[in-house]
């Protein structure tokens, strides 16, 4: 006789067992046989995933944060640069000189328009600019003059241990933006 399926030799047929079936395996409990452990996660094990995720989540933030704050003085430069430039084509389109002023106590600047703008919060403006054109200790001017030349200056935002210089070079008049960390 053929062993298979069905048949006593094989034991697993209908009429016999074997023995190993009716012993109760240790590593797969029987539910209902007095085993009173169920399966599932510790509270400390469900402690140590929360508190994994919590961290996770506080470094995410932070960096994006920094991120945000980062973009903040970055586009705050760009438009501080931008009003410089107006104001330089304002001399050589009039014919006649223009300032550009910036308030270190407002931290604010006005440009060719004469309009007040201030700087975000959170931002550190100063400025490095020649002696005479300095109409109070907390105001720094940069005059602009219609063949396109400059006093020249630097207008330095900063934020935390960021630092974005913009220079206004003195013979030219060129605006340029540089990142100082960057550069480091």
């Amino acid at each position: 006789m053929k062993r298979g399926i069905g048949n006593r030799e094989s034991g697993i047929g209908i009429a016999g067992r074997s023995r190993a079936s009716t012993i109760p395996c240790s590593r797969f409990p029987i539910p209902g046989r007095g085993d009173s452990r169920a399966a599932g996660f510790t509270l400390l094990e469900m402690l140590a995933v929360i508190l994994l995720v919590g961290i996770a989540a506080a470094a995410v933030s932070v960096s994006v944060s920094q991120g945000l704050a980062s973009a903040r003085v970055r586009a705050a430069s760009s438009e501080l640069a931008g009003a410089l430039r107006a104001t330089r084509a304002q001399a050589i389109v009039r014919g006649e000189e223009q300032h550009f002023d910036v308030d270190t106590r407002a931290n604010s600047y006005d440009g060719a328009k004469r309009q007040d703008v201030r700087l975000p919060g959170g931002l550190r403006v100063s400025i490095t600019s020649a002696k005479e054109d300095q109409p109070n200790d907390h105001t720094g001017r940069i005059r602009f003059f219609p063949d396109g030349s400059s006093t020249g200056g630097r207008i330095t935002l900063k934020s935390g241990r960021r630092e974005w210089h913009v220079n206004v070079a003195w013979l030219t008049g060129e605006v340029r933006v540089v990142d100082a960390v960057a550069r480091r």
